[in-house]
């Protein structure tokens, strides 16, 4: 019988997306940022994602959580990269995508590495990801 959990989990990746994973070694940092504000940090380590809000963020009252990460007080933990910053991933399937990653080396089945590249800014939100 396949294993039906890995299907369900791969059906929220985009397009050419499913052969992405989180890297076994290797480290990576992020700054989710809304204008001048950080909202938080995302982190890899140990084949772990890491997400927690900043002391800033914490601190206002104008801006909401993220619907994601709906408790400002906890660390999110995830053996797989959260969908909220899964989706700043394009589709690899895409020509200019596949341009891009041909000519700038990078691993296309590194979620970290790709996600470095591409997922500073998204059409589907407001917020700038910084790779640290």
């Amino acid at each position: 019988m396949p294993d039906i959990i890995s299907k369900l989990k791969n059906l929220w990746k985009a397009d050419g997306r499913a052969a992405s994973i989180t890297p076994i070694e290797g480290k990576a940092a992020f700054r989710l940022m809304y204008e001048d504000l950080e909202i938080g940090q995302l982190t890899l380590s140990d084949s772990i994602w890491q997400f927690s809000y900043s002391e800033a963020f914490k601190a206002q009252g104008r801006l909401k959580p993220l619907i994601d990460f709906p408790d400002i007080n906890k660390t999110y933990q995830s053996e797989e990269l959260p969908p909220f910053f899964a989706h700043r991933i394009p589709g690899l399937g895409q020509p200019k995508v596949q341009k891009i990653i041909l000519k700038e080396k990078i691993d296309a089945h590194n979620e970290a590495a790709l996600l470095k590249r591409f997922g500073e800014r998204s059409i589907t939100n407001p917020f700038r990801l910084l790779a640290v």
